[in-house]
């Protein structure tokens, strides 16, 4: 079974999010940090924040989509409310 990953990065250079989704998520943060990836290029480095695991693609695609929303966006606030409130996502 191959695993499909929904994660969530914090850019250290503006403590801005990226979303995205990815089959080995080892592989795609190493990409985001060397600059191989042109969304992310500009705000690197990033730490790895919240990670979900998803069985299959389709899934992880509408999670995806879902945690970009405003509704999204506000779930991952309450979800790492202790990791921005102890000021972990500041440099």
């Amino acid at each position: 079974m191959v695993f499909q990953y929904v994660y969530i990065l914090q850019s250290e250079k503006d403590n801005n999010f990226y979303i995205g989704y990815t089959i080995n998520i080892n592989r795609r943060i190493k990409q985001h940090n060397n600059g191989e990836s042109f969304s992310t290029k500009s705000r690197r480095p990033f730490r790895l924040v919240y990670c979900e695991i998803c069985l299959a693609e389709k899934d992880a695609m509408l999670r995806e989509k879902y945690l970009k929303s405003a509704w999204g966006k506000r779930y991952i606030k309450n979800r790492i409310k202790n990791y921005l409130k102890n000021g972990y996502g500041r440099k």
